[in-house]
């Protein structure tokens, strides 16, 4: 077999790249053929996954901070004072539920490979170990030297390239991509539930103590109590509203197939997508069951998109350096 032609070009943002004179878009997608991501990111993925990045991690410490402060406000504010054990009973239960899978949600979103490729693989020895055809072409990440399957961005933060990646978050300390999107949607999910159950217990505790004395309706002093419902409002309400949309959108970018960064850099249209039902499938980690709710469900029975739904690279390629076999 020939040794691979390396072609290393370093593209400028939107700038078309080809043959001749350099200008237009690469050879037609008839003989640029990619190869299988699963053959780019066969490598072993670690056991821990966690992003030393300080504004990160300042920000998943504030969200579990936010988390256990409600938690306090709803059990020694609202539900241990009140005389109704019923609704203090089913009220607690379910609010300490929904808030463990939230900051459940928000531990595996975090500590999740978000579906990182093999780090400086982009070597001469291993893209002949791929044995690629003729035709056949892959993709070199300038920044992390990584080979890049189909739809893989680099995240400056993460400092690693990820497949599929929608974005990076800093209140999960992570980038969002194809292998802990589901724990993020779960995560979004859970803090809306959580802000909307503690918003409502809110106002009905308003209303009860406003018909009562305020010192039957609270172990704190009327002042503290108050300062302290108001607080835990305007968290559930910013919150509620925050998690609401980024659930909204990430559940729209599964089911168009299609990430946050590549709408953002109009990459739409470059690769063939799955029907929705797969999508969400793929996502999820199979078909519809209990366990889509669940952190704690891995994504071990997750099957991505057939070899027919790989995207033929078209269009300008961004900072990317071309390897290909010759034809």
């Amino acid at each position: 077999m020939k040794s691979p032609v390396h072609r290393c070009r370093d593209v400028e943002h939107g700038r078309r790249t080809g043959s001749g004179s350099g200008t237009g878009y690469l050879q037609t997608a008839e003989r640029r053929i990619p190869i299988p991501k699963d053959v780019i990111t066969s490598s072993a993925a670690s056991a821990m996954w966690f992003i030393r990045d300080a504004c990160g991690i300042a920000c998943a410490a504030i969200t579990w901070l936010l988390v256990l402060y409600a938690d306090f406000v709803v059990l020694f504010v609202m539900l241990l004072p009140s005389t109704n054990l019923t609704y203090s009973i089913v009220n607690g239960t379910l609010f300490n539920i929904l808030a463990f899978l939230a900051l459940a949600s928000h531990l595996r979103a975090m500590c999740t490979d978000p579906g990182a490729v093999p780090k400086g693989n982009a070597t001469k020895e291993y893209i002949e170990s791929l044995q690629l055809k003729p035709g056949q072409v892959v993709y070199k990440c300038p920044k992390c030297c990584s080979i890049k399957p189909d739809r893989a961005h680099h995240c400056s933060v993460c400092k690693r390239c990820v497949r599929k990646m929608d974005h990076h978050c800093p209140w999960v300390n992570n980038c969002v991509g194809e292998s802990n999107q589901k724990y993020f949607v779960l995560f979004t999910m859970y803090i809306a539930l959580v802000s909307l159950h503690s918003l409502l217990m809110v106002v009905f505790h308003f209303l009860y103590c406003f018909e009562d004395d305020w010192t039957k309706c609270s172990s704190f002093s009327p002042p503290a109590t108050v300062i302290l419902l108001i607080l835990l409002c305007f968290e559930a309400l910013l919150f509620l509203i925050f998690t609401s949309v980024m659930f909204g959108t990430q559940v729209h970018s599964i089911c168009t197939d299609e990430t946050g960064i590549e709408r953002l850099k109009g990459e739409t249209g470059r690769w063939a997508k799955v029907p929705r039902r797969e999508a969400v499938r793929a996502a999820f980690g199979g078909p519809p069951s209990p366990s889509w709710c669940s952190p704690f469900a891995g994504l071990s029975c997750r099957k991505g998109p057939p070899p027919e739904h790989e995207a033929v690279p078209q269009g300008p390629i961004v900072e990317e350096d071309v390897i290909e076999m010759p034809l």
